[in-house]
Protein backbone atom coordinates (compact mmCIF):
# COMPACT_ATOMS: atom_id res chain seq x y z
CA UNK A 1 0.00 0.00 0.00
CA UNK A 2 2.65 1.96 0.95
CA UNK A 3 4.16 1.62 -2.44
CA UNK A 4 1.58 2.26 -4.74
CA UNK A 5 1.01 5.94 -2.66
CA UNK A 6 4.44 6.34 -2.97
CA UNK A 7 3.95 5.76 -7.11
CA UNK A 8 0.61 8.28 -7.00
CA UNK A 9 2.80 10.94 -5.83
CA UNK A 10 5.39 10.53 -7.80
CA UNK A 11 2.78 10.59 -10.91
CA UNK A 12 1.49 13.92 -9.76
CA UNK A 13 4.51 15.61 -9.38
CA UNK A 14 4.96 14.30 -12.62
CA UNK A 15 1.96 15.79 -14.40
CA UNK A 16 2.50 19.06 -12.33
CA UNK A 17 6.35 19.50 -13.63
CA UNK A 18 4.62 18.84 -17.48
CA UNK A 19 1.88 21.16 -16.46
CA UNK A 20 4.51 23.78 -15.45
CA UNK A 21 6.41 23.48 -18.24
CA UNK A 22 3.88 23.73 -21.10
CA UNK A 23 2.39 27.14 -19.15
CA UNK A 24 6.69 28.19 -19.33
CA UNK A 25 6.65 27.67 -23.18
CA UNK A 26 3.22 28.90 -23.99
CA UNK A 27 4.62 31.93 -22.54
CA UNK A 28 7.69 32.45 -24.70
CA UNK A 29 5.48 31.53 -27.37
CA UNK A 30 3.04 34.49 -26.53
CA UNK A 31 5.84 36.93 -25.84
CA UNK A 32 7.72 35.67 -28.93
CA UNK A 33 4.72 36.51 -30.79
CA UNK A 34 4.37 40.21 -29.67
CA UNK A 35 7.88 41.09 -29.89
CA UNK A 36 7.26 39.83 -33.77
CA UNK A 37 3.94 41.94 -33.89
CA UNK A 38 5.50 45.10 -32.47
CA UNK A 39 8.45 44.69 -34.57
CA UNK A 40 6.31 44.45 -37.73
CA UNK A 41 4.29 48.26 -36.80
CA UNK A 42 7.92 49.57 -36.28
CA UNK A 43 8.70 48.35 -39.83
CA UNK A 44 5.73 49.41 -40.99
CA UNK A 45 6.05 53.12 -39.29
CA UNK A 46 9.58 53.74 -40.52
CA UNK A 47 8.82 52.73 -43.67
CA UNK A 48 10.21 55.69 -45.86
CA UNK A 49 7.75 57.22 -49.05
CA UNK A 50 9.45 56.43 -52.09
CA UNK A 51 10.29 59.51 -54.40
CA UNK A 52 7.78 59.15 -56.69
CA UNK A 53 5.18 58.94 -53.65
CA UNK A 54 6.67 62.79 -52.78
CA UNK A 55 6.58 64.05 -56.54
CA UNK A 56 3.21 62.96 -56.69
CA UNK A 57 2.11 64.33 -53.24
CA UNK A 58 4.17 67.64 -54.20
CA UNK A 59 2.51 67.79 -57.70
CA UNK A 60 -0.51 67.20 -56.35
CA UNK A 61 -0.54 70.20 -53.71
CA UNK A 62 1.12 72.30 -56.34
CA UNK A 63 -2.37 72.00 -58.52
CA UNK A 64 -4.64 72.56 -55.43
CA UNK A 65 -2.33 75.57 -54.61
CA UNK A 66 -2.99 76.97 -58.54
CA UNK A 67 -6.91 76.39 -58.45
CA UNK A 68 -7.08 78.30 -55.07
CA UNK A 69 -4.57 81.46 -56.59
CA UNK A 70 -6.86 81.21 -59.54
CA UNK A 71 -10.11 81.45 -57.90
CA UNK A 72 -9.15 84.02 -55.27
CA UNK A 73 -7.51 86.06 -59.15
CA UNK A 74 -10.96 85.91 -60.10
CA UNK A 75 -12.72 86.34 -56.89
CA UNK A 76 -10.96 89.92 -56.84
CA UNK A 77 -11.45 90.80 -60.30
CA UNK A 78 -15.09 90.52 -60.05
CA UNK A 79 -15.20 92.16 -56.51
CA UNK A 80 -12.85 95.65 -58.35
CA UNK A 81 -15.66 95.17 -61.83
CA UNK A 82 -18.46 95.22 -58.96
CA UNK A 83 -16.67 98.32 -57.05
CA UNK A 84 -16.25 100.54 -60.33
CA UNK A 85 -19.81 99.29 -61.82
CA UNK A 86 -20.89 100.82 -58.54
CA UNK A 87 -19.22 103.75 -58.64
CA UNK A 88 -20.14 104.80 -62.05
CA UNK A 89 -23.81 104.14 -61.38
CA UNK A 90 -23.03 106.59 -58.04
CA UNK A 91 -22.09 109.17 -59.97
CA UNK A 92 -24.64 108.85 -63.42
CA UNK A 93 -27.50 109.00 -60.07
CA UNK A 94 -25.91 111.74 -58.34
CA UNK A 95 -25.73 113.80 -62.37
CA UNK A 96 -29.35 112.78 -62.79
CA UNK A 97 -30.67 114.16 -59.76
CA UNK A 98 -29.06 117.47 -60.33
CA UNK A 99 -30.50 117.57 -64.18
CA UNK A 100 -33.87 116.79 -62.83
CA UNK A 101 -33.39 119.75 -60.64
CA UNK A 102 -32.14 121.63 -63.13
CA UNK A 103 -35.26 120.94 -64.83
CA UNK A 104 -37.57 123.60 -63.83
CA UNK A 105 -35.21 126.30 -64.53
CA UNK A 106 -35.46 125.43 -67.97
CA UNK A 107 -39.06 125.38 -68.37
CA UNK A 108 -39.13 128.66 -66.88
CA UNK A 109 -36.27 130.13 -69.67
CA UNK A 110 -38.76 128.15 -72.33
CA UNK A 111 -42.17 130.33 -70.82
CA UNK A 112 -40.21 133.67 -70.45
CA UNK A 113 -38.83 132.96 -74.04
CA UNK A 114 -42.49 131.98 -75.58
CA UNK A 115 -43.71 135.47 -73.36
CA UNK A 116 -41.02 137.57 -75.32
CA UNK A 117 -42.36 137.35 -78.19
CA UNK A 118 -45.51 139.33 -77.37
CA UNK A 119 -43.92 141.22 -74.39
CA UNK A 120 -43.96 145.37 -75.00
CA UNK A 121 -41.00 146.08 -72.86
CA UNK A 122 -37.36 144.58 -71.84
CA UNK A 123 -38.27 145.08 -68.28
CA UNK A 124 -40.92 142.31 -67.85
CA UNK A 125 -38.45 139.90 -70.03
CA UNK A 126 -35.33 141.21 -67.50
CA UNK A 127 -37.47 140.62 -64.55
CA UNK A 128 -38.97 137.16 -65.67
CA UNK A 129 -34.82 136.21 -66.07
CA UNK A 130 -34.03 137.46 -62.85
CA UNK A 131 -36.59 135.27 -61.19
CA UNK A 132 -35.22 132.36 -62.95
CA UNK A 133 -31.31 133.11 -61.56
CA UNK A 134 -33.16 133.52 -58.36
CA UNK A 135 -34.63 130.02 -57.52
CA UNK A 136 -31.61 128.32 -59.61
CA UNK A 137 -29.03 129.99 -57.35
CA UNK A 138 -31.25 129.53 -54.36
CA UNK A 139 -31.50 125.61 -55.05
CA UNK A 140 -27.91 125.00 -55.65
CA UNK A 141 -27.11 126.65 -52.49
CA UNK A 142 -29.94 125.14 -50.42
CA UNK A 143 -29.26 121.59 -51.85
CA UNK A 144 -25.55 121.15 -53.68
CA UNK A 145 -23.80 123.86 -51.41
CA UNK A 146 -22.77 125.88 -54.70
CA UNK A 147 -21.96 129.35 -53.13
CA UNK A 148 -21.10 132.59 -55.57
CA UNK A 149 -18.42 134.90 -54.23
CA UNK A 150 -16.35 138.02 -55.13
CA UNK A 151 -17.75 141.36 -54.76
CA UNK A 152 -15.75 144.71 -54.90
CA UNK A 153 -13.89 145.84 -51.92
CA UNK A 154 -13.01 142.16 -50.50
CA UNK A 155 -9.72 141.80 -49.75
CA UNK A 156 -7.51 140.31 -52.37
CA UNK A 157 -6.83 136.08 -52.05
CA UNK A 158 -4.70 134.69 -54.56
CA UNK A 159 -6.31 130.76 -52.97
CA UNK A 160 -9.59 132.35 -54.20
CA UNK A 161 -9.08 134.96 -56.76
CA UNK A 162 -7.51 135.14 -60.02
CA UNK A 163 -6.21 138.80 -60.92
CA UNK A 164 -6.87 139.57 -64.80
CA UNK A 165 -4.76 142.84 -64.05
CA UNK A 166 -3.35 145.09 -61.20
CA UNK A 167 -4.07 149.18 -60.92
CA UNK A 168 -1.75 151.16 -58.29
CA UNK A 169 -4.08 153.47 -57.03
CA UNK A 170 -3.58 156.18 -53.06
CA UNK A 171 -4.87 155.16 -50.28
CA UNK A 172 -4.81 151.46 -50.74
CA UNK A 173 -2.87 149.67 -47.95
CA UNK A 174 -3.54 146.03 -49.00
CA UNK A 175 -4.30 144.83 -51.97
CA UNK A 176 -8.38 144.65 -52.97
CA UNK A 177 -10.63 143.63 -55.42
CA UNK A 178 -11.49 146.60 -57.71
CA UNK A 179 -13.66 145.02 -60.30
CA UNK A 180 -15.41 141.56 -60.06
CA UNK A 181 -15.05 139.93 -63.95
CA UNK A 182 -16.54 136.71 -63.15
CA UNK A 183 -17.95 135.37 -60.24
CA UNK A 184 -15.91 132.71 -58.46
CA UNK A 185 -17.84 129.37 -57.00
CA UNK A 186 -17.11 127.27 -53.75
CA UNK A 187 -18.76 123.60 -53.44
CA UNK A 188 -19.22 122.80 -49.74
CA UNK A 189 -16.06 125.34 -49.27
CA UNK A 190 -14.03 124.10 -51.87
CA UNK A 191 -13.53 126.31 -54.86
CA UNK A 192 -14.44 125.05 -57.92
CA UNK A 193 -13.80 128.08 -59.99
CA UNK A 194 -11.50 131.15 -58.91
CA UNK A 195 -12.82 134.48 -59.40
CA UNK A 196 -11.52 136.96 -62.14
CA UNK A 197 -10.75 140.21 -60.65
CA UNK A 198 -9.20 143.50 -61.23
CA UNK A 199 -6.91 144.21 -57.88
CA UNK A 200 -6.12 147.78 -56.63
CA UNK A 201 -2.65 148.09 -55.28
CA UNK A 202 -1.07 149.95 -53.06
CA UNK A 203 0.86 153.08 -54.69
CA UNK A 204 4.52 152.62 -54.30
Amino acid sequence: MANEKQQQENVAEEQEKETKSEEVAEAKTEETSDNNSDEKVEKEETKEISPEEKIEALEKEIAELKTQALYKAAENDNWRKRMMQQKEEAVAYANASLLGDLLDSLDNFDRTLDAAKDAKDAKSIADGIKMINKGLVKMLEDKYGLAAYAKEGDEFNPEEHEAIGRVEEEGVKVQTVKQVYLKGYKLKDKVIRHAKVMVSVPKE
